[in-house]
């Protein structure tokens, strides 16, 4: 390939490098293996005859997820024993206002809870759901990528969505509406009001709190609100920032980063909540 259609090619990749990113980030729930694969999506595309490929944006989604599918397939065979957990990686804006970039890694809205409950299928059912209901591929081109008939491939994704269906529940899509569920929740926990806060909380709430080295699950209305008001003080030094498109707060000490809470809300009260603990991680995902 000459150093001129090299050129070309780069500048056509870069025109779809957001939409590549946004599938790679909701198939993997990571930032990093999100850019990882993509970079090697590209070196799949610079090392192939490309001039016969009619459709190239098709083709690079068919690379990405192919590329996804390996990685995730590679990340399973890695757990002998049950891995630790970890919360995937969020999109955090902290000025309210998603720039651009972040506008197209969340297609279609992808809360953290959704991607927590992604994490649970297993790498071809993520794959076909993923690149079907988000992005729109056809089950043939995933069929080729699992190297499975169309039917199986349409089954996967029939599963996966069962899956996904039965353990997220509708979220409110109303930013204003969210902020004023979490302003609630704030309010009573910085007052240690347990009764206000079981009022905001859903029943069978679920609370999941990312430390780094654990990841703490609480299920219920009455043990998450007792447990808010165990960790009221950083109720006091916190701000409201977007979190995958979504009403957030962020907790500081001193300036710096100590816990990032994600909330889905759903019927006028607060289903889940994820908690990013680990001032590190945070650190890097907010630099």
């Amino acid at each position: 390939m000459s150093r001129v259609a090299q050129e070309l090619l780069a500048e056509q990749f870069e025109v779809h490098r957001p939409h590549l990113r946004a599938v790679a980030y909701r198939m993997l729930g990571s930032l990093a293996e999100a850019d990882d694969a993509v970079q090697e999506t590209w070196i799949r595309l610079s090392r192939s005859d490309t001039r016969q490929v009619q459709n190239l944006p098709g083709w690079l989604t068919t690379v990405v997820g192919r590329v996804c599918l390996d990685m995730l397939r590679s990340r399973a065979a890695r757990r002998e024993d049950p891995m630790q957990e970890r919360l995937p990686d969020p999109v955090v804006s902290r000025d309210g206002q998603l720039d651009p970039e972040a506008e197209a890694l969340l297609a279609d809205s992808v809360g953290l809870a959704l991607l927590v409950v992604l994490e649970s299928l297993n790498p071809a059912e993520r794959l076909a759901l993923v690149l079907h209901d988000s992005f729109g591929v056809p089950f043939e081109d995933i069929a080729a990528i699992l190297e499975r008939s169309p039917a199986a491939a349409k089954q996967l994704a029939s599963r996966a969505r069962r899956r996904v269906q039965a353990r997220a529940s509708a979220p409110e899509r109303d930013l204003p509406r969210q902020r004023r569920v979490v302003e609630a929740f704030l309010a009573a926990a910085r007052r240690g009001d347990f009764e206000a806060l079981v009022g905001v909380l859903h029943p069978d709430v679920l609370l999941r709190a990312d430390r780094g080295a654990t990841l703490t699950k609480i299920r219920g209305a009455a043990a998450v609100a007792k447990q808010a008001i165990t960790f009221a003080r950083f109720a006091y030094a916190s701000e409201p920032v977007l979190v995958n498109g979504a009403a957030g707060l962020l907790s500081t000490t001193d300036g710096q980063p100590v816990a990032l809470m994600a909330f889905a809300i759903s019927g006028g009260t607060v289903s889940a909540i994820d908690i990013i603990a680990d001032p590190d991680r945070l650190r890097r995902l907010l630099a």
